[in-house]
C-alpha cells in the first residue's frame, strides 16, 4: 500500500521585541483636567527635554475607570475632573535606550495645570501581539468625514507596511491647545498579523504622539469598539 503523508506545519512562533515598549508610573494625585493632553506633555517635556526630540517616544493620556457603581468619566473640561484612583497610571512609550533616563521622574512632583501630580516607581511593559488594536486618538482633520479619516489611516498604515483590512472609526474628540484645537477620532485596526501588530505600536500613525495621538494598545476586538464609540 502506497501512502503520502506529511504533517502540518506549526506556525512560526513570533518573539515580541523590545526595542520599543511602554513604561507605566505609580502616581499619586487628588485630581486632574478631563482634557489634560497639553498640561501633561508640557510637565512632562518640561522634566525630560530629550522627549521632545525622540521620534518614538509617546505619552499616554491618563485614564481612570469609566464606569463602577454607576459612575462614567466625564466629559466636560470647564466644570469637571478626574478623580485619580491608586489603581491609575502614567505611562510612556519609549525606545528601550531611554527607559533608564525616563526612571528619572520617580520622585517627581509634576505640576499639570494646576494639580500636583507626584511620579512613583515604573514598571516595563513589553507590546502585545494582538490581531486587534486601538488608539483612543488619532489626529483628523477639522470637519473631515469619516470615510476620508479612513482613507487617509488606510493610507498611513500602507506607508508603515502594515496591511489594510479591517479599520474602523470612533466618534471624534478635540484637545484644547494654546494654538487652537486639535481634532481626533479612534481608530481601531484589525486582522494584523503579529508582526504588523507589533510595528504599528512601536511606530505609530500621523502626529501628536506627545499630546497622546496615534499610539496602539492592544484591544478585545470589534464588537468592544463599536461599543466604546456609541457611547
Amino acid at each position: 500500500m502506497a501512502l503520502f503523508w506529511q504533517e502540518e506545519k506549526k506556525p512560526r512562533e513570533y518573539t515580541v521585541p523590545d526595542d520599543v515598549l511602554d513604561l507605566s508610573f505609580r502616581i499619586r494625585a487628588r485630581t486632574l483636567p478631563v482634557d489634560h493632553a497639553h498640561a501633561l506633555s508640557t510637565a512632562l517635556l518640561e522634566a525630560l527635554p530629550w522627549l521632545a526630540d525622540e521620534p518614538r517616544a509617546g505619552i499616554h493620556l491618563i485614564h481612570v475607570a469609566e464606569s463602577g457603581n454607576g459612575w462614567f468619566r466625564p466629559e466636560d473640561p470647564d466644570t469637571e475632573l478626574l478623580y485619580v484612583s491608586r489603581r491609575t497610571r502614567m505611562s510612556l512609550r519609549l525606545p528601550r535606550e531611554r527607559v533608564a533616563d525616563a526612571r528619572a521622574l520617580t520622585g517627581q512632583r509634576l505640576d499639570v495645570a494646576g494639580h500636583v501630580l507626584e511620579v512613583g516607581e515604573a514598571a516595563e511593559k513589553l507590546f502585545v501581539a494582538s490581531a486587534v488594536v486601538f488608539a483612543r486618538y488619532v489626529v483628523a482633520e477639522p470637519d473631515e468625514e469619516e470615510t476620508a479619516f479612513l482613507e487617509r489611516a488606510a493610507a498611513g498604515l500602507r506607508e508603515l507596511g502594515v496591511g489594510v483590512r479591517k479599520l474602523m472609526a470612533g466618534r471624534p474628540h478635540c484637545f484644547r491647545l494654546p494654538g487652537g484645537v486639535l481634532h481626533t477620532r479612534s481608530l481601531m485596526v484589525a486582522d494584523l498579523s503579529p508582526e504588523e501588530s507589533v510595528r504599528l505600536q512601536q511606530e505609530g500613525l500621523g502626529d501628536g504622539r506627545k499630546l497622546g495621538c496615534g499610539l496602539f494598545l492592544p484591544h478585545k476586538g470589534i464588537a468592544a469598539v463599536k461599543s466604546e464609540g456609541d457611547d
